[in-house]
């Protein structure tokens, strides 16, 4: 997978949507399974798919303005990151899945079919929860 180019500059009048995705991601992170997907599914509607570099830089920017996001917070920050990318017009492949020896769950974003600024160790998760853009 490719790496992030480096630190993200958010300009201030950018941080306010930044910010409004990050705190969406942790809101709608904290409901069950099944409503995350119907949430995300509404909000997908009428997207056109994200290219990586879109994902990619909805990602950094998520995780610049959010510590929480920048380390353990998968399941907020791929949230956040394809409301980010939504409030742009695009959407990514959000993903909700595991990893079965050792156990382990995570929550990514996909674009151009590859997970976007992910450890090459993602592509071993078997995605159970999965919405793509619905164009």
């Amino acid at each position: 997978m490719s790496a992030p180019t480096g630190p993200l500059r958010v300009a201030a009048h950018r941080r306010v949507l930044a910010l409004l995705a990050v705190g969406a991601g942790h809101l709608i992170g904290r409901l069950p399974p099944a409503r995350i997907r119907r949430v995300l599914t509404v909000a997908a509607r009428g997207a056109r798919p994200a290219s990586y570099a879109e994902a990619s830089r909805a990602r950094r920017t998520v995780t610049a303005v959010s510590v929480r996001c920048a380390g353990e917070g998968c399941l907020p920050r791929s949230i956040a990151t394809a409301l980010l990318c939504r409030a742009r017009g695009s959407w990514p492949t959000w993903h909700a899945g595991v990893r079965t020896i050792p156990f382990r769950a995570h929550a990514w974003v996909e674009a151009d079919n590859r997970p976007v600024d992910e450890p090459v160790s993602t592509t071993q998760m078997r995605p159970l929860v999965t919405v793509g853009p619905i164009g």
